[in-house]
């Protein structure tokens, strides 16, 4: 027997999002039950509606949610029939502070989520309590609206709550990403006209194709509204480009926290996402071209004044000048204390005032935070690259760009078997990974390192140089009129850590060494091989008779 039903009332799926991180304030306690229900009314209200299923929730029609006396209601949004429903209403806000006004709704010149068209709605207070996350909040609140002002309190944000649970695992989401020594550049959009996405459609294939492989890596935390307005489908295909090259794409729920605490900078427009990444003390660029929707003297204001800006599209050189200005950290994270309160002790006080409006003693556990889950890996890799290298002495700097780039390159390396033909017949360098070994059959043939060197170098007459990657410290190399040779790769030892290069790129190194020198005494040297910044050690000689017979199937 429940004593108190909690309707958690989302109309689209970032109030939803809102909503669940606010479960935990509820966890384990068998008196509560949880309900949610599609305010209607929403553009977005499809993707929400498909988000509550996803959560497993149990869902009620809102027809049957207006029929019913609701203990408490949480919200996150003031928009649509909130009214209607029968209870406490509680509401919570969708975003880190109140930055934006958008024309066309409500009142016109009120913040979003502070508008009096929607918190008074026919004169009457539409919360009975607002969980507020800053005191500077609750006097917006109190500007716009004094009657509900006077029902609000301070409780902090509980999805920052998540994010500064989680920073301890930041190493954990870099391997899930596979970033490893790379730099990690997260940018965040917002929604609507004035957004990076809408205002620079150009900039992430821009960034994506013309930034060296090794030293940079590409996420897109985009809104959910924008994801709801293109559908997933659309969006993908338009993001293509970026998407082969690499990028990672943060899906809508909980992703987006994992990539901020994982990323190593924070390229942004007016979007309420990077104030936590600022609490996080993450270097931002700003990105944002102007318009009408930002508010003067908010917090966001406030930022992307104090932040390196982003000048053009495709222009690597100002990303690359925007990294390389000061950063300190602690005053990027003083600009998030005028949003962020009660940091660390959110979800508690937040506990405290929804079980007062429940009349119900809170659970005796401590509350806590739920860490962010691994986010997904980019959903390709690229598999064929353009190279640009140099040669000095026994010293070889590579940098490797998408094979679809415009920009200048030297030739063409190619993975066999995940790149296309097309990029195979072309590449002056071919490799191949060494396969996972399969299950026993009773019948298979396999190739050995020396014999598949040779059949590529037959294949593709346009190779030069034909590679197996047998260890990731380990590969085998076939240039036309040498013999067969070992490249052993020693991996960097760096504050306590292991750091290892990607074969395939090392691979180049000696693709560009071979090329340029004649006779054996090429074929046993030590190499500096630079990558991503990085100098590695790799070591040629004659292959051994067990490496040429290293069996690759």
């Amino acid at each position: 027997m429940t004593d108190g039903t909690v309707l958690f009332a989302a109309r689209s799926a970032t109030a939803l999002y809102r909503l669940l991180d606010v479960l935990p304030v509820f966890a384990g306690d068998a008196r509560i039950d949880r309900r949610f229900t599609l305010v209607p009314g929403s553009d977005f209200g499809i993707d929400a509606l498909a988000a509550i299923e996803h959560a497993r929730a149990r869902t009620i029609p809102w027809d049957e949610a207006l029929r019913h006396t609701h203990d408490l209601i949480l919200a996150a949004s003031p928009k649509g029939e909130l009214r209607l429903l029968r209870g406490t209403r509680a509401l919570l806000p969708h975003g880190a502070g109140f930055s934006k006004s958008l024309r066309g709704e409500g009142s016109g010149d009120s913040a979003s989520g502070l508008d009096p068209a929607y918190l008074l709605p026919d004169g009457n207070a539409l919360a009975s309590f607002h969980a507020l996350a800053h005191p500077s909040q609750v006097a917006q609140l109190a500007a716009a609206s004094p009657q509900a002002a006077a029902r609000a309190a301070v409780v902090g944000d509980p999805t920052l709550e998540r994010i500064l649970a989680s920073r301890d695992h930041r190493d954990r989401y870099r391997a899930a990403l596979g970033t490893g020594a790379r730099k990690l550049i997260v940018l965040t959009s917002t929604w609507g006209p004035e957004s990076l996405f809408r205002r620079r459609p150009g900039l992430l294939s821009g960034l994506a194709l013309h930034l060296p492989y090794d030293t940079y890596q590409l996420a897109l935390v985009l809104h959910p509204n924008e994801r709801s307005l293109i559908g997933a489908f659309d969006l993908t295909e338009r993001l293509a480009p970026a998407i082969d090259a690499g990028m990672a794409l943060a899906g809508p729920y909980e992703e987006w926290g994992a990539l901020l605490t994982a990323a190593d900078a924070v390229v942004t427009d007016h979007g309420s996402t990077a104030l936590y990444a600022a609490a996080l003390g993450c270097p931002l660029i700003g990105a944002y071209d102007g318009g009408d929707e930002l508010i003067p003297g908010s917090p966001m204001a406030e930022l992307l004044s104090q932040s390196p800006r982003l000048e053009e599209p495709g222009d690597t050189g100002s990303l690359e000048a925007a990294l390389g200005a000061p950063h300190r950290p602690g005053a990027v994270r003083a600009l998030a204390d005028t949003v962020f309160a009660e940091q660390g002790r959110a979800l508690g006080r937040l506990r405290e005032e929804l079980y007062g409006l429940l009349r119900l003693a809170p659970p005796p556990q401590p509350v806590a935070a739920r860490l962010l889950p691994s986010p997904s890996p980019p959903a390709r890799t690229p598999a064929a690259f353009a190279v640009r290298t140099e040669v000095s002495g026994e010293e070889i700097r590579v940098e490797r760009l998408p094979a679809h780039t415009d920009a200048p390159a030297q030739y063409l390396a190619a993975e066999h078997g995940a790149a296309g033909e097309p990029y195979a017949q072309s590449a002056g360098l071919l490799y191949r990974r060494r396969a996972p070994q399969p299950a026993a059959a009773p019948h298979s043939v396999a190739w050995t390192a020396a014999g598949w060197t040779a059949h590529a170098l037959g294949g593709y007459p346009g190779c030069r140089t034909a590679a197996a990657i047998l260890e990731p410290w380990l590969c085998v190399v076939r240039a036309r009129s040498r013999s067969l040779l070992s490249v052993r790769i020693e991996p960097r030892q760096e504050d306590g850590r292991v750091v290892r290069a990607d074969p395939a790129a090392v691979l180049c190194a000696v693709h560009a060494w071979l090329a340029g020198r004649a006779g054996p005494r090429a074929e046993s040297a030590e190499l500096s091989c630079v990558i991503g910044g990085v100098a590695f050690r790799a070591r040629l000689s004659p292959a051994t008779a067990d490496e040429a017979a290293h069996v690759l199937d």
